[in-house]
């Protein structure tokens, strides 16, 4: 699937290629950036080619946050694992957004967009989710996004779903 490029009243979203590697360093080299991933800090340049060479293989896509008004890359969201269980059609959406940004609605905007390329585009029947326990302030973001959290941790994890109610 080729992936559009979505923009947003504060946002540019774009797939992320290797061309972006030493953004994505700078990004991932955040410590408060990568606290929650399964991903260490970036170290240096290489690891960031293959965090987007990654992602690039993977099915699914992931999409760079450029922030319109400098063009600064300011986060990263996608989906991973696309893919079909039984008759219906799901991805898993991750995430980050820099300490700077936090708080200002930035990824609600994100995902509000990439939220519907998952149902209309990709015709996605649902949309998951991890947390880990301490993350907080992911669990509320997607809970204010309609996710539905499951009461039992799985893996030391919240599991959560999105479904397309459209098509219940």
């Amino acid at each position: 699937m080729k992936y559009p490029t979505i923009e947003t009243e504060r946002l540019f979203m774009r797939e992320l290629t290797l061309e972006d590697a030493e953004a994505v360093y700078r990004h991932f080299a955040i410590a408060e950036v990568t606290q929650f991933m399964d991903i260490d800090v970036c170290k240096d340049r290489q690891e960031a080619e293959e965090i987007i060479a990654f992602h690039i293989e993977d099915s699914g896509c992931r999409y760079g946050l450029f922030d319109r008004e400098d063009n600064e890359l300011i986060g990263t969201c996608g989906f991973h694992c696309w893919s079909n269980e039984g008759d219906e059609t799901k991805a898993e959406i991750g995430f980050d957004l820099s300490p700077s940004y936090w708080g200002k609605g930035l990824m609600q905007e994100a995902l509000r967009e990439l939220i519907q390329l998952g149902f209309d585009g990709m015709k996605l029947d649902y949309i998951e989710a991890t947390t880990e326990i301490d993350n907080v302030q992911s669990q509320k973001l997607l809970q204010r996004m309609g996710f539905m959290r499951e009461d039992e941790l799985k893996d030391n994890l919240f599991y959560f779903t999105l479904r397309d109610t459209r098509k219940s």
